[in-house]
């Protein structure tokens, strides 16, 4: 059953340039979820102070209040937000289909994760890792999503779903990480199919790697 909209905004704990915390704001834009910004300066280490501990046990952003709720994780967000204000329509309810999604989920925590948002971080932060290998899971995963991307507009479907929404932001920003999307056609036509969602919001664009 569809919930009504929170009587308060929602709390998004997050840093501007973290690509976990954008893939919550996404879908709170996306659902027309009243929502405030609570900015982390993660550089001061306000994620590994006690207060935010509270919240967060990992220290990490994103986290979200709503209401009662408080809940860490961007993935485990985005499952809570679907199935609290609108089950059913982003998350498959069907086990195939749910399975689909889940999929793609842990592909945002794992070969996406190490690949391009690794490479993204190293950049960003000037780094001093080798960033080779982050560059090549980087192209090997779009490699794969342009494969797939081939056969349909979304990742899991012919609908956007949670899928979508987790692999958007570090994919579309892989160029900051000198990870080029020129190669891969179908990648490109599916940011911009997310790009084009009513209530979609950028995150910041960071002016360095390939983007520089």
């Amino acid at each position: 059953m569809t919930s009504s909209k929170p009587t308060q905004p929602i709390r998004l704990h997050r840093m501007a340039l973290s690509g976990h915390a954008h893939r919550a704001e996404l879908f709170l834009s996306l659902l027309g979820l009243p929502y405030e910004v609570v900015e982390v300066d993660l550089r001061a280490g306000a994620h590994k102070r006690p207060e935010f501990l509270r919240m967060n046990c990992f220290g990490q952003v994103p986290v979200i209040e709503d209401g009662d709720v408080i809940l860490g994780d961007s993935n485990a967000i985005l499952v809570y937000l679907e199935g609290r204000y609108a089950p059913g329509q982003w998350l498959p309810r069907d086990p195939v289909g749910a399975a689909q999604v889940q999929r793609w989920l842990s592909v945002a925590a794992g070969q996406l994760a190490f690949g391009a948002a690794a490479a993204r971080v190293i950049v960003l932060f000037k780094r001093p890792d080798d960033p080779s290998a982050a560059i090549a899971r980087a192209n090997a995963l779009l490699q794969v999503m342009d494969s797939e991307l081939a056969g349909r507009p979304f990742l899991a479907g012919k609908e956007p779903t949670l899928a979508d929404i987790a692999n958007y932001t570090y994919t579309a920003h892989a160029p900051e990480g000198n990870v080029s999307l020129e190669p891969y056609p179908n990648v490109r036509a599916w940011l911009a199919r997310i790009e084009a969602l009513p209530g979609f919001v950028p995150m910041m664009k960071s002016p360095v790697g390939l983007a520089a």
